[in-house]
């Protein structure tokens, strides 16, 4: 358990650095999609706010555990192994619930695929980590 807790901490903190910029390089590429977050559906409170910034690491922390579950499965370099890792979770638990999303909320195509590419690559990097630092 405490390996799970600290590679997932770990990834955690290197997801949120990483997330965080990338929403500055987002929002500056691809400033058409982040308009369509100035919907009500988006407007939680305040006091919701630290639950967004706690993604990174309620994410790394789930998947820390799939990844000591699941490890031996995938084979190859640390790389290939946390890419594969990642298009596994992306597969099998993001798309149907993005599918769900948008099947329930008012929302575009286009944001559901954000939030799909924007999960795929949090997901394959907590994959490299894990696979680095657990092989």
């Amino acid at each position: 358990m405490k390996k799970i807790l600290k590679n997932g901490l770990i990834a955690g903190i290197i997801l949120s650095i990483i997330s965080y910029g990338g929403i500055f390089i987002a929002i500056t590429f691809f400033p058409s999609v982040f308009v369509e977050y100035n919907n009500p559906l988006f407007s939680a409170g305040g006091g919701r706010d630290v639950m967004f910034f706690a993604h990174a690491f309620i994410i790394s922390l789930a998947l820390s555990w799939v990844w000591e579950r699941y490890k031996k499965i995938f084979k190859g370099s640390f790389v290939l192994r946390g890419v594969e890792f990642g298009l596994v979770y992306t597969v099998t638990s993001l798309v149907p619930v993005m599918w769900m999303s948008f099947s329930a909320m008012d929302i575009t195509v286009a944001m559901v695929a954000s939030w799909v590419f924007y999960g795929l690559i949090q997901s394959m990097l907590a994959g490299i980590i894990f696979a680095k630092i657990s092989p």
